[in-house]
């Protein structure tokens, strides 16, 4: 942290901390310790996975949600709410359906009490600088999704902000028109036509990280902290093609790949509260399938390979860090290579595959060899769903219990470990007599 009599220092968040309580009263920590400070004319995007706490933080500092520790001080003084000045895009568009564009860009402004002619002069402005000009009274429905998001900038910059948070704001238009309207937005932030003085982004696409931003913290999961802070040094515009900017991107893979190591710790020190992402085996399949075939022989650059697959960062990491907990194999250093046993899985057959995916579930995932031993020692060789969500919760927010349990139901269907049956909201064993696993 720098001085705290930085002049160009508009926001500084110390030590900010925020838990959940959890269904047995424990606390579940989704941030821990985060310290950042936003200077007046930068970009600063939270570059990290989903689940990472970086939407909460944004949310903590918007006033939106109270830190449980720690202190996030604007303009000199402790947040205690929702701050004048501070506005944000949201990934959804989030807009009234029943309000023109002109409407729904007037109705921040409404919300402070503004004239009705200075509301409507400031909201047509708006409307004229981020390029929405001739559809102020068009609705929602009438209007793309590259569109839509603009009124969401419209509505966000018609305030006057001094820092505009950014939500994953062009994760949910298509790649075209993200890329659109995140240039068409750094052309008026470096031309100055926008009334911002500071940008936080979150992001999980590091491409978009090193694109737009002067700086790039990096967080880990499970609780969410800053673990690396990265100056991007290329002016904009900048050219994705540079030699420089890919180079910039491999080291960010590496850095991300080497903190992300929940997934690659050995199954002994695995728990059976253990998060797993809710991954599909035919992606998991379909990994493998890629990484054996002549294009990579086995071992992979993930930069290259997302784009080769066309994968987003939080589309890649959780795919290649399960094959890493299963074994199939090796993350580090912004590579992934398959081990023997994901080679041999790449060449076998629909049956072989099945019978190497159960045993590494059993030795390598607690909670799957724990489904089983329970179901292995009932004398009906059934047990209730809720047994299992039940001590998931006593590790994980409920979220993520359903999340891991739903992945394990998923990998053991597939590996014939065991089944689940809907109706009932069990688990039983497919053939009770079969135990050789």
């Amino acid at each position: 942290m720098t001085s705290n009599s930085d002049p160009t220092a508009v926001l500084d968040v110390r030590a900010v901390r925020r838990s959940f309580e959890r269904p047995n009263g424990d606390a579940l920590t989704v941030l821990e310790a985060v310290d950042l400070r936003l200077h007046r004319g930068e970009i600063v995007g939270l570059l990290g996975r989903s689940g990472s706490g970086k939407s909460t933080l944004l949310r903590i500092v918007a006033g939106l949600i109270k830190a449980s520790g720690g202190d996030v001080i604007y303009r000199g003084q402790k947040l205690r709410g929702p701050a004048e000045g501070i506005a944000m895009v949201f990934q959804s568009f989030a807009l009234f359906p029943w309000l023109t564009v002109l409407q729904n860009v007037e109705a921040g402004l409404e919300a402070q009490g503004t004239a009705p002619k200075e509301m409507r002069e400031r909201a047509l402005q708006a409307i004229d600088v981020i390029g929405l000009d001739g559809f102020a009274n068009a609705y929602p429905r009438e209007l793309s999704g590259g569109m839509r998001q603009r009124v969401g900038f419209a509505r966000a910059l018609v305030t006057d902000p001094t820092i505009l948070l950014m939500d994953e704001p062009f994760s949910a238009l298509d790649v075209l028109t993200a890329e659109t309207l995140r240039t068409d937005f750094l052309d008026l932030w470096t031309e100055k036509k926008l009334p911002i003085q500071s940008v936080l982004l979150v992001t999980h696409n590091i491409e978009e990280a090193v694109f737009m931003c002067d700086r790039i913290l990096v967080f880990s999961s499970n609780p969410g902290r800053v673990v690396s802070e990265i100056k991007v040094p290329f002016q904009h515009p900048r050219n994705r093609l540079d030699p420089r900017f890919r180079q910039l991107v491999d080291e960010i893979y590496a850095r991300m790949t080497a903190r992300a190591s929940t997934y690659g710790r050995p199954a002994a020190v695995l728990s059976i509260g253990e998060r797993l992402p809710d991954i599909s085996t035919n992606l998991l399949a379909g990994l493998i399938e890629a990484l054996a075939s002549d294009v990579f022989l086995g071992r992979a650059d993930l930069p290259l390979l997302a784009d080769e697959l066309s994968l987003a960062i939080d589309e890649l990491f959780p795919i290649a860090e399960s094959l890493q907990m299963l074994g199939y194999a090796e993350v580090a250093a912004g590579d992934i290579q398959l081990t023997t046993i994901g080679k041999e899985f790449a060449e076998a057959d629909t049956q072989a595959r099945k019978r190497s995916f159960a045993r590494q579930l059993v030795t390598r995932i607690p909670l799957a060899a724990h489904i089983r031993n329970v179901l292995d020692e009932r004398p009906g060789h059934r047990a209730p769903r809720v047994r299992f969500l039940s001590e998931l919760e006593d590790y994980l927010s409920d979220n993520a219990a359903e999340e891991t349990l739903r992945a394990l139901t998923m990998w053991g269907r597939y590996a014939e470990l065991f089944t689940y049956d809907d109706d009932s909201e069990s688990f039983t064993i497919v053939m009770p007599e079969s135990t050789d696993r």
